[in-house]
């Protein structure tokens, strides 16, 4: 694998980029949203639905739809293990059939595989951990979240800020308590967490498959918007595949003491799209204080490692994991079955192992 030719990012014309840098956000919720993007974007709506549809098949898009808040829907956690290389496509497939996996990476680092969980709640989250360690042989770094910085992947593309410009922090704060869900708004988020429909009227589609009204989906959203149930409702891209292919996970050892001030100003950066604070793992993880970097080269953010991050955290010890291997990469699933594996005839089904510049 780690000789294989990647080919280049896709050529996509203005509209699209217009498309995907402008509406990753913000994403209308009304009878008919494409048309409202259409209008924004002076063209037709079935242009619109019929660009999306190109740009999810060709892997550009993930899906139309929500990034839910951490911790507001259930519980979740970054996890990590050390794996021989001869081992790590093994492991990594069977870490891949917990369905409760969206992200699972391989870095540069002895902890070589990183995964995200997530589940209905935190009892269920600390049995699939459990599961994981039977089921591998391996122990796992369970590295909670703490308090949040910046965390918001959905950053410009082709119109990013100066390197050394600053930025307010979003996100800031210790992960909110998990929201009051009837079971309408279970349905609801269990009907949209995979995407909405690339149709005319993708609310009414829901409204359909969990008998409620298309006004009674827009009022619900709209409210778990307003709650922050829901981060964000827009175009999901997949940077890997628009040409972001160096991402570096770069983590300190910052005091407990300063830590919040620390994180603060390390998520001002501008080009940090995720800061956040996680529980050590002493001895063998002294990190708390994590920030993620997008570049579309290696060179690029280790620049930025070297230049911009000392500024805004001074001379912490630290350590930057590349990532290297795409395993998975999806959105976090917790409205369905959780805490059981697929199939094993199935597993292979979830690999898809690409390699990071």
């Amino acid at each position: 694998m780690d000789g294989l030719a990647l080919p280049g990012p896709p050529v996509l014309d203005a509209l699209d980029r217009r498309l995907l840098d402008e509406h990753q956000r913000g994403f209308p919720i009304c009878e008919a949203p494409f048309a409202e993007i259409a209008n924004r974007l002076d063209c037709e709506a079935n242009e619109v639905l019929r660009r999306l549809a190109a740009l999810e098949q060709r892997g550009v898009v993930s899906r139309v739809g929500p990034v839910f808040a951490p911790g507001r829907v259930g519980a979740s956690t970054l996890a990590a293990m050390a794996v021989p290389p001869a081992r790590l496509e093994s492991v990594a497939e069977r870490v891949n059939r917990y369905r409760a996996v969206n992200h699972n990476y391989e870095r540069e680092h002895e902890f070589n595989l990183w995964f995200v969980l997530t589940a209905a709640g935190v009892d269920e989250l600390d049995q699939t951990l459990a599961d994981v360690r039977r089921c591998t042989g391996f122990e796992v770094l369970d590295l909670r979240l703490e308090r949040s910085y910046h965390i918001d992947l959905g950053f410009p593309l082709w119109r990013r800020p100066p390197a050394g410009a600053r930025t307010a922090a979003t996100g800031a704060g210790p992960p909110a308590a998990a929201a009051a869900l009837d079971a309408l708004d279970r349905r609801l988020l269990g009907a949209i967490e995979d995407g909405l429909s690339l149709t005319a009227r993708p609310y009414a589609a829901v409204a359909r498959r969990i008998g409620l009204s298309e006004a009674q989906v827009m009022e619900r959203l709209g409210r778990l918007l307003g709650d922050g149930v829901i981060k964000r409702m827009g175009v999901i891209v997949r940077h890997h595949e628009l040409g972001y292919r160096s991402n570096a996970m770069v983590v300190f050892d910052a005091p407990d003491d300063r830590v919040d001030v620390l994180g603060r100003r390390l998520a001002q950066v501008a080009l940090v799209t995720l800061c956040y604070r996680r529980t050590r793992c002493p001895p063998v993880w002294p990190y708390n204080l994590y920030c993620m970097l997008h570049g579309r080269d290696r060179g690029e953010v280790t620049g930025w490692v070297e230049e911009l991050l000392p500024d805004a955290v001074g001379d912490l010890d630290r350590a930057v994991l590349f990532s290297r291997r795409r395993f998975r990469q999806r959105g976090a699933r917790y409205f369905r079955r959780r805490g059981a594996r697929h199939a094993p005839g199935r597993a292979s089904a979830g690999m898809e192992a690409v390699v990071h510049g």
